[in-house]
């Protein structure tokens, strides 16, 4: 579903892994998590710039906790415990002959496989994927924090020469580049130490999702065989992202580029360079726009018609103004083609007029408020300045039985969502509309506890 995604922070309960979201030609980079922040050690400890040691990535979709370290001294304590399991080890027998048919040759994959155990705390995180529900002011808070933005900022001006040849190559802004580097791996410091061959072995053999994970261990063979890493230092996150910007083993064999021109695309080593690449690859193959912003902060007039909110409506600039749509600072809107008007924390929340690129920075990761936190972080990194206006902070975000409640309730009051998923898409947006119309309330189509205890 498009439009105003749910804030619950895991796809999971759609039956569908959220790395295989939005269909595309490749999977997404997407699979991670941390929505915490967390204080980590020295730069020294880390072996990253100094920069880097502020904060983990940052997500909202939650799949379970990154762990920390990476990088080649980190190798030896990624390699994958000992559990055995007979069971396992007759799956990984029949999983050779089907790899093998898919061209990886005997040693790549029998070295590959060297050590390799049963991780059981891999099938846990993936079978207790608790759905976490969190208001995007609150993800904002952390995405967008004084600490990501600093750290942003000086990230960009250490990579500075890099970033700018990697613009000039690509035409995807630097700051879009570091703040998706930003959120996700808080500029290298969380990568994950993860051993990436195990992981997604377990999760083809747990079966849940079989296909899909076997299709990404495919994908991390082909990997290796290519020579662009080794076995155990293709290190990630439980669910098998990967580096510095946070790369699937699909989406690595589409994107993944050799900026730096060593023979290797190496998006795991603490040189970024390979990975901010690799990202600015992958945004302009869907199509990025040099030059126009994700969105601007927008003021709606007194009496503006909500009906006009939302992805699905789209207009031109000539049409806002004539609508008395301004800047926030009341400026002219500008004209980058057409536009859509969001309000994700209803009227009394924050407007955004959102372009193109907007839907862009979704085939990374479809969740708006993933979107919004890369949007405005790449602003204030640059010297923007913070959204003007404020948001319902008294609200919380529902549960997801609450929002299945309330599309229940909705579709039983006479307005029809067209299922009950406990997504909010564009279906309950409008049916959430059409209810506020009814009983005189503001039209804005947010989905609120205020609205779901006047249903009931």
């Amino acid at each position: 579903m498009r439009g105003m995604k749910p804030l619950c922070l895991s796809l999971f309960a759609l039956g569908l892994p959220a790395e295989a979201l939005p269909p595309a030609a490749s999977l997404l980079p997407l699979p991670r998590p941390e929505l915490e922040t967390l204080a980590v050690s020295t730069a020294a400890e880390r072996r990253v710039p100094s920069v880097h040691a502020v904060q983990r990535s940052l997500r909202p979709m939650l799949r379970g906790a990154v762990p920390q370290g990476f990088a080649e001294r980190r190798a030896a304590s990624t390699r994958p415990a000992e559990t055995a399991d007979p069971g396992f080890r007759r799956w990984i027998a029949g999983f050779r002959g089907r790899a093998l048919a898919r061209g990886i040759r005997p040693e790549v994959f029998d070295t590959a496989f060297d050590g390799v155990q049963l991780q059981s705390r891999v099938v846990e995180r993936d079978r207790n994927q608790a759905e976490f529900s969190r208001t995007l002011w609150d993800y904002l808070d952390g995405a967008v924090s004084d600490a990501r933005v600093r750290n942003g900022r000086a990230a960009l001006a250490e990579h500075r020469d890099t970033l700018e040849r990697i613009e000039r190559r690509y035409r995807v802004e630097a700051e879009v580049v570091a703040a998706i580097w930003g959120l996700e791996s808080a500029y290298g410091a969380s990568r994950g130490s993860t051993d990436i061959v195990s992981a997604m072995a377990t999760l083809a053999y747990d079966g849940r999702r079989q296909d899909f994970f076997e299709a990404q261990l495919i994908a991390a063979l082909q990997i290796l065989q290519s020579g662009d890493v080794s076995p155990r230092r293709m290190t990630g996150s439980w669910a098998g992202a990967m580096g510095h910007t946070q790369f699937m083993p699909t989406s690595y064999l589409e994107h993944a580029q050799d900026f730096n021109g060593d023979g290797r695309r190496d998006i795991w080593s603490d040189d970024p360079t390979d990975a901010l690449a690799s990202t600015a690859a992958y945004l302009a193959h869907f199509g990025w726009t040099y030059g126009q912003p994700w969105g601007v902060e927008v003021r709606l007039p007194q009496g503006f018609d909500y009906a006009l909110t939302g992805e699905r409506v789209r207009r031109d600039a000539g049409f806002w103004r004539r609508a008395g749509v301004t800047l926030a600072d009341g400026g002219q809107v500008p004209d980058h083609g057409e536009a859509s008007i969001l309000l994700p924390g209803g009227s009394e929340g924050v407007a955004l007029m959102i372009f193109d690129n907007f839907r862009v920075i979704e085939r990374y990761n479809p969740a708006d408020a993933y979107v919004i936190g890369v949007g405005h972080l790449s602003d204030r990194i640059t010297g923007g300045s913070a959204f003007r206006a404020g948001w319902p902070r008294g609200d919380r975000a529902l549960t997801g039985d609450e929002r299945r409640e309330l599309q229940q309730r909705l579709t039983a009051a006479g307005f029809p969502t067209d299922g009950v998923d406990g997504i909010i898409g564009p279906n309950t947006t409008e049916a959430v509309r059409r209810f506020q119309r009814s009983v005189g309330a503001t039209p804005d189509g947010y989905a609120s506890l205020r609205l779901l205890e006047r249903l009931r």
